[in-house]
C-alpha cells in the first residue's frame, strides 16, 4: 500500500523541546534512512516553549532536508507538541519519533505495511521478548514499571508499555484519537492508547 500521489506515504512527528543538542543528528539519521525507502515522505519537527535554539536549528536544516517541516507551539508538553504535528500532518501513516532516537530508525519498518500489514495502531515496547533499551538510566526504568503497573491496573490492562515514545497511527486512527486528546503532558500516550480502546 501507498499514499496517494499528493500525500506522502508516512509523517514521522518529531517532538522537541529543548533539542538543540541532540536534534542534528536525529535529523540527519532519520533523514538518510527516509531518503532510501521507496515511498513519500514527510518530517514534522514540533518545537514547543523551548528555552534554547532548537526551533533555529531546525529550520536550518531545511536547507537540506527538503520534506522537513518545523512548527513552534507556545504550550509546552510533548502531547500538546504530538497533537498539533499529527493534526497537521497528512501521512497515511503517522509514526511518532522521540528526538533522542532511542530506538534506531532501522526499526521503523517494522510499524508499516508490508511488514505490519494495515494495523490502525501499532506501538513499541521495551517489554518485549528480546528488547533491548538504548540509555535509559535503571531508575527511570523503575519509575516507567511502576507506572505502567499503575496502568495497566487502572486503565489499560495487557500493555506492557504504554509510554514508548516510539508509535505509529494510520491517517484515520490518527485524526480520529487526537482530534480529542486533552492531556498535554507526557502522559498523553496514556489517553491516547485509551480512546484507541474505547472507540474500537
Amino acid at each position: 500500500m501507498r499514499a496517494q500521489e499528493d500525500k506522502p506515504f508516512l509523517s514521522l512527528i518529531i517532538p522537541a523541546h529543548n533539542e538543540a543538542g541532540r536534534l542534528p543528528d536525529t535529523l540527519k539519521a532519520v533523514h538518510t534512512f527516509l531518503s532510501k525507502q521507496d515511498y513519500e515522505s514527510e518530517i514534522i519537527v514540533v518545537e514547543n516553549g523551548s528555552t534554547d535554539n532548537t526551533f533555529e536549528i531546525a529550520t536550518s536544516m531545511q536547507a537540506y532536508i527538503s520534506n522537513l517541516r518545523v512548527m513552534h507551539e507556545d504550550f509546552k508538553g510533548k502531547g500538546w507538541a504530538v497533537r498539533q504535528g499529527m493534526l497537521a500532518s497528512s501521512g497515511e501513516y503517522r509514526f511518532i519519533c522521540d528526538a533522542d532516537l532511542s530506538m534506531p530508525i532501522g526499526e521503523l519498518p517494522r510499524f508499516l505495511p508490508p511488514e505490519l500489514e494495515d494495523a490502525p495502531i501499532a506501538i513499541a515496547s521495551r517489554e518485549a521478548p528480546g528488547a533491548v533499551r538504548y540509555g535509559e538510566p535503571e531508575f527511570r526504568h523503575l519509575v516507567g514499571r511502576a507506572f505502567n503497573l499503575m496502568v495497566r491496573l487502572m486503565l489499560l490492562p495487557g500493555v506492557q508499555d504504554s509510554q514508548c515514545g516510539f508509535k505509529c497511527f494510520r491517517v484515520d486512527a490518527a485524526e480520529r484519537i487526537f482530534s480529542q486528546i486533552t492531556i498535554r503532558g507526557w502522559t498523553f500516550d496514556v489517553e491516547a492508547l485509551f480512546l484507541a480502546r474505547k472507540i474500537g
